[in-house]
């Protein structure tokens, strides 16, 4: 059965969802294939940071979120070596784009949100892409159960394995060698944690605590296993053991949470990302088709930007083919003149978001080779004359409008 569909957006996660309701406000439909039988919340929350909040503010869903999450006043780091604070960095400083705004998010309500904004019918669960092909100035989607949906525009939000990505060339992200464990601890009553992301670095292993509201802290672990270690990473139980066991010199509060945290939470994810000197080559866009989000540009956790970046991508992409569907097509040659005018929309967002990918992807992936040092130099180093390029690090990066929807 084939069904025709103005714009497919594949992946129903944070940019898949950012560009349908970006595109909505702009008066634009879109459907969006999500593989999964339901919204997709692996990862528990996600820092947002300046940036993310200048995307959901121009996607008309910042002030609903704000009022559900506490605004973090700064960040505090500690050497699990030592035992000692390293440094303190207040959040309330100003950047080139104003005042500093951070919060750790419930990643469930924060997709639900975006649900909630968009028309019924716009998510299309139990929908697995199988393959993509070429029909004219269309592109045909074949799903899993077997429709095939003609489309004029194509969206990647497809993660880490997209398939989208993978039509346009780009290659299979890379392993970083290192795992990442993420929950959340709901307290009965007040956590007592000072508003503030907390960071925590020792030998090889990073880890971190940061308060969503009054009652929920969002805990994270991203570390190198030994081979040993690694062959126990299916188990729970062993691998929180052996977390607890390299955490260090924790303050008491912190241990606590990590010690009270879920067995089921104890799932060891590999962390992966794109190579940075592959977008300059590659294609983000192609025709008609491009990607967004991690299909674009899979980040390691250090500088707390994937999610921001999604959101980012999303409120972009959504301007720059939105600029492109308004323009009048002439009639005689409609189909080719709206291939065009979506191809370029889409090389202009490409064009816009290839370097600003490439510098999130390349910080990222220096602040953890800093960050999960196992080498005695680099340790002193780290705690004693880098701690503050890391704290200032997540800042600067955050320091981006991506702008308004509106168009011209």
């Amino acid at each position: 059965m084939e069904v025709v569909e103005e714009i497919v957006i594949v992946g129903g996660g944070v940019a898949g969802l950012a560009t349908s309701l970006g595109l909505h406000r702009l008066g634009f439909r879109s459907l969006v294939l999500e593989s999964s039988d339901d919204l997709r919340v692996a990862g528990h929350a996600l820092t947002t940071f300046t940036n993310a909040w200048k995307a959901l503010d121009a996607l008309g869903i910042g002030d609903f979120l704000r009022q559900h999450h506490k605004r973090l006043q700064g960040n505090l780091t500690t050497s699990t070596i030592s035992g000692l604070q390293t440094s303190e960095l207040s959040f309330k400083a100003k950047g080139k784009h104003g005042e500093h705004e951070v919060r750790c998010v419930r990643r469930k309500l924060l997709l639900e949100t975006l649900v909630k904004e968009l028309p019924t019918g716009t998510v299309r669960f139990s929908s697995k892409v199988v393959c993509i092909e070429e029909s004219g100035f269309f592109k045909l989607v074949h799903l899993a159960d077997g429709t095939i949906l003609k489309t004029k525009v194509l969206v990647g939000c497809d993660g880490v394995n997209s398939v989208v990505a993978k039509w346009l060339g780009f290659k299979k992200p890379a392993f970083a060698g290192r795992f990442a464990i993420r929950g959340c601890v709901d307290f009965e009553g007040s956590h007592g944690f000072e508003p503030r992301f907390m960071q925590f670095f020792g030998k090889g292993i990073r880890s971190g605590a940061i308060p969503v509201d009054d009652n929920t802290v969002y805990w994270f672990v991203t570390w190198t296993p030994s081979s040993k270690e690694e062959e126990q990473e299916k188990d729970p139980a062993k691998i929180k053991q052996i977390v607890l066991s390299r955490l260090g010199k924790l303050p008491d509060q912190a241990r606590a949470l990590f010690e009270n945290a879920e067995l089921d939470s104890f799932m060891s994810l590999p962390l992966r990302y794109r190579h940075p000197w592959e977008l300059p080559w590659g294609n983000i866009s192609k025709g008609n088709v491009c990607v967004a989000g991690d299909a674009l540009h899979p980040l390691l956790p250090y500088i707390g930007q994937g999610g921001c970046a999604a959101l980012e991508d999303g409120v972009v992409l959504a301007r720059c083919l939105g600029e492109a569907l308004l323009k009048e097509p002439t009639q005689k040659t409609e189909e080719k003149d709206d291939y065009k005018r979506i191809e370029m929309g889409l090389k202009k967002y490409a064009k816009e978001r290839a370097w600003r990918s490439i510098e999130l992807i390349s910080v990222s992936y220096i602040t953890g080779c800093i960050q999960e040092s196992r080498g005695k130099v680099m340790n002193f180093l780290r705690d004693k004359a880098l701690v503050g390029f890391l704290a200032g690090s997540m800042l600067k990066m955050a320091d981006f409008d991506c702008g308004k929807l509106s168009i011209s």
